[in-house]
């Protein structure tokens, strides 16, 4: 039986079409995957469902009712609940104020029920399995815990659809499987969901039917288990980027990066030595101490030891130190660390710039539009005005606009902490095609990822990392998922142990 049928749905911004007689529909108790390229019109189908935008046609049925013209709060009563992917939680505030958040529970005097909000919200998190303190400061939180936090204030809400969008980007593989347990024991209670991913084994894990949208049409649909990944794919972004190997040698110059010793919140004893025009791709599980090592070597976090040298150069201090060394970074967490909601798009680019120029305070705006149209052509961003909201770009086209921002300022030594998640196939691609230009322009990159099959695609190296040590390097054509897999988890000194038992 149907939980949700949606007939018809069209929708157009200006002359652009988003969406153009679009079917959808959810069974009641299912996890039905709904895909395409960033700009395919999910995130629009979605928003008209929950009444954030109205449809120009097409009709939505809801739990055997129709609506019309649904509006936010109509839908949220109606028990719809939007996980958006990025996080929407108030730092400061404690997690049960989150999990009540607009629907404070108060005493006769009026008054707060602080009491039985925390108690409702333990007994909430014991049923879902989820270890999170009810009076501890979300600021204090980790980025997945901030996810789980959100999950569960929608659960708490006792929505009986739940819309995912891109739910796992910031948990750990124990998280995700815990996720994915919540999903699957509220499924067989009768809730239905909409997962929305672009990692095609969490899709085929978890789901029970899919809908492909490609340019605000409907593609296909089915059962998941009657199709491949490569057919959904297909679907998805067509034949144009499936399973394209882009890997490209190039000559290697001088030393640019030395770490000798190099220790930090997270990791130790790190030696490495990075060259001019080259890749390098860290991984490692969850917390292996790859990402706080991006962060010490951009100055994000302060080092505890050893030494960090770029070209001859030692280098220390805050970020402004490592910019002026010609250091940029794209963190993992691009609403918390890259974007400024309050500027456009020129803006976004031109920031660290003007970071460093202090010499410069005023801005000449026909300068900065003409380096900002060179770099929008190189980077092949797709924008309207630069004069938009950053907001109003997908992804993968914000990524570009940050990257921009480092070519902007010369940098030529890039860190990249994840710079793939969240964006679909079509965007990575374009992301792996730049990280190989900027190689061979000259400029060093080192990737932070989990995807073994993005790593062959674009890297020279690959370190692994386990428990904040360098577990194992490999060259491009030595890198195999097994193998990076076992020295990820230690299994190959797991299985040298059992050997001598």
């Amino acid at each position: 039986m149907s939980i949700l049928e949606m007939k018809g749905i069209s929708k157009a911004f200006g002359g652009a079409k988003a969406l153009t007689d679009v079917d959808f529909s959810v069974e009641e108790g299912e996890i039905h995957a709904l895909l395409g390229e960033n700009g395919a019109g999910k995130s629009t189908l979605m928003n008209i469902l929950t009444g954030v935008i109205q449809a120009d046609s097409g009709s939505i049925r809801f739990d055997g009712k129709l609506y019309p013209e649904p509006g936010i709060r109509q839908m949220e009563q109606a028990g719809i609940a939007f996980v958006h992917q990025e996080l929407n939680v108030i730092n400061d505030l404690a997690v049960f104020e989150n999990i009540f958040l607009q629907r404070e529970l108060k005493k006769k005097s009026g008054l707060l029920d602080k009491k039985t909000m925390i108690a409702q919200t333990v007994a909430l998190f014991d049923e879902l399995g989820v270890e999170l303190s009810p009076t501890a400061m979300v600021s204090e939180l980790k980025t997945g815990q901030k996810q789980l936090l959100e999950i569960c204030r929608a659960l708490h809400m006792d929505a009986k659809l739940l819309i995912l969008d891109e739910p796992t980007t910031a948990l750990s593989n124990a998280e995700i499987d815990h996720l994915f347990h919540i999903l699957k024991t509220l499924k067989a209670k009768g809730k239905s969901f909409v997962f929305i991913s672009h990692k095609m084994p969490e899709i085929f894990a978890v789901s029970d039917r899919y809908t492909v949208l490609r340019n605000g049409e409907f593609i296909s649909s089915g059962n998941i288990t009657d199709v491949t990944p490569h057919q959904v794919t297909s679907d998805m972004v067509g034949v144009q980027y499936v399973d394209k190997d882009v890997y490209e040698r190039r000559p290697l110059g001088d030393v640019v990066l030395e770490l000798r010793g190099f220790s930090g919140h997270g990791f130790r004893n790190i030696d490495l030595t990075l060259r001019r025009g080259e890749i390098v791709a860290f991984t490692g599980l969850a917390g292996c101490g790859a990402s706080e090592l991006l962060q010490t070597m951009f100055g994000a976090l302060p080092a505890e030891g050893g030494q960090l040298r770029i070209n001859g150069t030692p280098v220390h201090g805050g970020i402004h130190s490592f910019m002026k060394h010609s250091v940029g970074m794209l963190p993992a967490n691009r609403k918390e660390n890259s974007v400024v909601p309050d500027m456009n798009i020129l803006e976004n680019t031109y920031l660290a710039e003007h970071t460093l120029s202090r010499r410069r305070p005023f801005i000449r705006q026909k300068a900065e539009l003409s380096r900002y149209n060179a770099l929008r052509d190189l980077l092949r961003i797709k924008a309207g005005s630069p004069g938009d909201p950053i907001t109003s770009l997908s992804g993968g086209n914000q990524q570009k606009v940050f990257l921009a921002r480092w070519l902007n300022i010369g940098a030529d030594l890039l860190l990249f902490d994840n710079p793939t998640q969240g964006v679909d196939v079509g965007a990575k691609a374009e992301i792996y095609r730049l990280i190989l230009q900027l190689a061979a322009e000259g400029r060093t990159v080192i990737l932070n990822t989990l995807e073994i099959p993005e790593i062959r695609k674009v890297s020279d190296r690959c370190v692994v990392f386990y428990d904040g040590e360098v577990a194992k390097i490999f060259d491009h054509d030595e890198i195999d998922e097994h193998a990076v897999m076992l020295y990820s988890t230690n299994a190959v000194h797991a299985a040298g142990v059992q050997s001598h038992v």
